[in-house]
């Protein structure tokens, strides 16, 4: 269970105060932006090849986040036409530190008992709204901000029966905008409001809407899906 700091959710970038980059680290091209979209600060990280450009928390690798939440929210846009990449280390109940990477470079599936690496495949506003993940390449002219959501205990217990402890680092490669990173024990559902959550009484399912901190704007009369897309995992 999350310590009470962490709870009900953890808003990263903002706890870590990533702009300063006293705890946080950044290499080659990483700029701040104003995203007239998103109406709020994005950090674009590019470069020619993914390694060459990132963003990391912590700061030293020898250091860890020491994050509980079981899911990790990474708001993010890879950039038009590029490929990125994103590392995750985590550590295990019996401190085994796993990477959980994931990049439209992968061209399959691959595991190790400490790597997991997972093909990432960016949708395009295509009809139904949603990317798909399998297969490859660099990412669409109108890919879109995504939520994606990482249930951590589960893809370390499905990939390598392995029991999540916490969250030890961050790295984030380019191509990519980056909104924020988060995690929590709740479940955040996009597009869903605080009225219509109490109605259906969705906590009761660990389902929550997304703090306002964390969501992505939506004009009125426009629908959350038609404009981003939410990938769990």
């Amino acid at each position: 269970v999350p310590a009470a700091w962490q709870r009900p959710y953890l808003n990263i970038f903002k706890h870590f105060r990533v702009e300063e980059w006293k705890r946080s680290a950044k290499e080659g091209d990483v700029t701040t932006l104003t995203d007239t979209r998103l109406k709020g600060t994005v950090y674009r990280i590019r470069g020619s090849n993914p390694a060459s450009s990132y963003l990391q928390l912590p700061r030293a690798g020898t250091q860890s986040l020491g994050l509980t939440g079981r899911y990790l929210y990474l708001l993010f846009r890879p950039l038009p036409r590029k490929h990125f990449l994103v590392h995750l280390d985590v550590t295990t109940e019996d401190n085994q530190v796993v990477r959980i990477s994931f990049s439209n470079l992968f061209k399959e599936f691959k595991s190790t008992a400490t790597w997991l690496q997972f093909p990432f495949v960016c949708g395009a506003a295509d009809d139904e709204g949603t990317a798909r993940w399998g297969g490859s390449g660099a990412a669409p002219a109108d890919v879109r901000w995504t939520c994606l959501v990482l249930d951590l205990p589960s893809i370390l217990g499905l990939y390598l029966s392995r029991r999540y402890g916490h969250l030890r680092g961050v790295k984030l490669c380019s191509n990519l905008l980056v909104k924020n990173l988060c995690t929590s024990d709740l479940l955040f559902e996009p597009g869903v409001t605080f009225s219509k959550a109490r109605l259906g009484d969705l906590s009761g399912h660990g389902v929550a809407p997304m703090p306002r901190e964390l969501a992505f704007p939506v004009p009125k009369g426009e629908k959350w899906h038609d404009l981003y897309d939410y990938i769990r995992y």
